[in-house]
């Protein structure tokens, strides 16, 4: 039934911009931290094109009052979802005015609090719809030039579409206002509120780059931000056209739902990829960065019409950001990318039976699968032809909603390319073609080699030794070599030894992480060598490698914990949270046990973001430390907005409560819990 709602929904509104087409939305907003509330007045225009008697705005769960048509008083309805106005409408221009009030229960989130100073507000409307936090449309193919003016608190910085007019100061709070040129839909309208410093960069063209960060992060403003010039100046040229927005800017908020958002000019990401320079090493931002600026042509530019066509969102996305990274990083890393893509995708068709061409697919299918669509496309119809179809197709329907077939249209203009065949392969029929997806790959030497050690994997270790070693001790890209690695995996020691060896000789950091990875089982005479791993410039390596070896060897556990007693890893606190959940488990570290388990509940808690949190509460479920503070903990995380970390909680609670004294230990703390926290734990002692 939910389904077909959504199928009615969508045609009402698709009826509805036949007939009535709105132009501008200017908002004038107030947001309450306290409440979560929002509130104020929004002034609409709009031109009837066929006369129609209710017009709707989508409006979830607001209350309305003062609504004018042309400044008059006139009747209207809300139903929950949608703001109904009433009225003879008759062809022509128009303008409507109302005030409204909302506490959303999603798109707008409120992370932290002013009274533990870490308080942000941010909205994602894509996939959450907009009009649960600001009345507009829920369907893509309306877009209106969004003008907003938002009034906060003067401690914060407070971003939104399009370039900033001014802001004014009013006592303790500021008015800003934002101003767009061009339409958009509004699932791309965006707000965010923290506590930022702003680094401002020019581009080739002019465009500002103002990136944004928190204040206490500052020190990694560049490596968080590597290459961001470079992947604007390298997409506007290779697009070949120019950036269609007046300023760009990224934002990192806490607790984000993705990986980034491609807000029309204001791109949100998640605070994971805010690094230090070893941090780059492992998390490095450049791949989302590039993947949300190309959306600004690709989906806020022009915008699919219909979840159908939404590879050409998200297939032109993650294409363009590899061809990016191929700027920076070169053509090994580009291919060594395509090639782990296909992995996935040949794996996946193994039970993914929706195309490319269907609202359903996966999102590896949009993404990974439609990116490969548009390398076979290009190698196809050569590079200069492809840009050029590309170029047509962003300058005939700028601002404006488009299919697949507007696409092929503009490539039929300039090549006699098989699309008919093409489209069958790649976007109507489910599963991977290997075989062209290998036929491009060898193109790349690299990938010739790394084709031949995939088809060595049945082979005995003794029928592939003398390859692995000579590939090992060779030029060839960290990749490849890190795929011979992850075939010793079931290999016995002293067969592999040699070749394990040969690998952290490299001095590869991707190298030297698959050994980290596959060798869990150190033998005593290659523990000198595998210690190594611990200075190695990277938080994923030293986090495997420490935990291994205090596995592995129980009487040097002390000296292990005392070598990285200091470290801490990214942002979420990795190598902190193992080292302490190590220390509480060695007799050694005893004295200062209870001061060590109370920082890991610490990270357990409302204070630190979902990633902190599970990490810790993983670590102290495992080593069976379970106390009412890690249980008030466990039960706030069924409160998250973020599922995964919300299920987590879930499962978690399910498991311990087969205890009857954990139960009873839930049931005692049910009094000193929240609304919200009180309904979870009860619902889940009742299943």
């Amino acid at each position: 039934m939910k389904y077909l709602f959504l199928i009615l929904s969508t045609f009402v509104f698709a009826q509805q911009t036949k007939s009535v087409d709105f132009k501008t939305a200017n908002g004038n907003i107030s947001i309450n931290p306290d409440d979560k509330s929002i509130s104020g007045t929004v002034t609409y225009t709009f031109e009837v094109l066929k006369p129609i008697d209710t017009i709707k705005i989508d409006a979830q769960n607001m209350t309305f009052t003062a609504l004018e048509l042309n400044e008059k008083k006139i009747p209207f309805k809300t139903n929950g979802k949608e703001l109904l106005i009433i009225h003879p409408f008759e062809k022509g221009k128009n303008s409507v005015q109302f005030s409204y009030e909302a506490k959303p229960k999603q798109t707008l989130y409120f992370v932290g609090s002013e009274a533990t100073n870490n308080l942000q507000i941010w909205t994602q409307g894509q996939g959450k719809y907009t009009s649960h936090w600001f009345p507009s449309f829920d369907d893509v193919n309306e877009k209106v030039i969004f003008n907003m003016d938002i009034t906060f608190d003067s401690k914060y910085e407070v971003v939104s579409n399009g370039v900033l007019k001014h802001k004014i100061a009013d006592k303790n709070n500021i008015h800003w206002s934002y101003q767009m040129q061009k339409p958009m839909s509004s699932y791309l309208l965006m707000v965010a509120i923290g506590d930022f410093k702003t680094h401002t960069l020019n581009t080739k063209s002019g465009i500002s780059l103002e990136l944004y960060i928190n204040p206490k992060d500052v020190g990694k403003q560049e490596p968080t931000y590597r290459y961001s010039k470079e992947i604007f100046d390298y997409l506007e040229r290779e697009i070949g056209v120019k950036y269609p927005w007046k300023i760009y800017r990224q934002v990192p908020v806490s607790e984000f739902l993705y990986a980034g958002m491609e807000n029309t000019s204001a791109t949100l990401f998640a605070t994971r990829y805010v690094v230090d320079s070893i941090g780059f090493e492992d998390r490095s931002y450049t791949n989302v960065n590039a993947h949300e600026l190309a959306h600004q042509w690709f989906g806020d530019l022009v915008t699919a019409q219909s979840g159908k066509d939404h590879w050409l969102q998200e297939g032109f996305a993650t294409y363009y950001a590899l061809l990016a990274e191929r700027s920076i990083y070169g053509d090994d890393y580009f291919y060594s990318k395509l090639y782990e893509s296909s992995l996935q995708l040949k794996q996946a068709s193994k039970t993914d039976t929706i195309p490319v061409l269907n609202a359903k697919a996966s999102s590896l299918s949009f993404y990974q699968k439609g990116a490969w669509a548009l390398h076979v496309l290009r190698e196809g119809i050569g590079e200069e032809t492809f840009r050029k179809a590309v170029k047509n197709y962003l300058l005939k329907y700028p601002f404006q909603n488009v299919t697949t077939q507007n696409f092929f249209d503009e490539i039929k203009k300039v090549s006699d390319y098989d699309l008919v065949n093409f489209s069958k392969v790649w976007l109507e029929t489910a599963g991977f073609n290997n075989n062209i997806a290998n036929q491009l790959l060898i193109k790349n030497n690299a990938m010739k080699v790394q084709l031949e050690v995939a088809e060595l994997r049945s082979k005995p270790l003794v029928d592939k030794y003398s390859f692995f070693e000579k590939t090992l001790q060779s030029e060839v890209y960290s990749s490849v070599k890190a795929s011979i690695v992850g075939q010793l995996f079931n290999e016995k020691f002293e067969a592999k030894k040699q070749l394990l060896h040969l690998a952290l000789q490299t001095q590869n950091i991707q190298v030297r992480q698959a050994v980290a990875s596959k060798l869990q089982k150190i033998p005593e005479e290659f523990k000198s060598e595998y210690e190594t791993l611990l200075d190695d410039k990277s938080y994923q390596t030293q986090e495997m490698a420490l935990y291994y070896l205090w596995n592995n060897f129980p009487n040097k556990r002390n000296d292990y914990l005392l070598k990285t007693k200091d470290w801490i890893g990214f942002n979420d606190f990795n190598l902190r949270i193992l080292w302490l959940s190590l220390a509480v488990s060695t007799p050694e570290f005893v004295a200062n046990k209870e001061t060590y388990i109370q920082e890991l509940v610490d990270y357990s808690s409302p204070k630190y973001e979902a990633t902190t949190r599970q990490n810790a509460l993983e670590y102290l479920l495992n080593f069976n430390i379970i106390n009412e503070e890690i249980l008030k903990n466990l039960v706030n995380a069924t409160t998250h907005h973020m599922w995964q970390f919300s299920k987590f909680g879930r499962d978690n609670i399910r498991v311990l409560i087969k205890n009857p004294e954990i139960k009873n230990t839930f049931k005692t703390i049910v009094p000193n819990l929240n609304e919200k926290e009180q309904f979870q734990l009860d619902r889940l002692l009742k299943e």
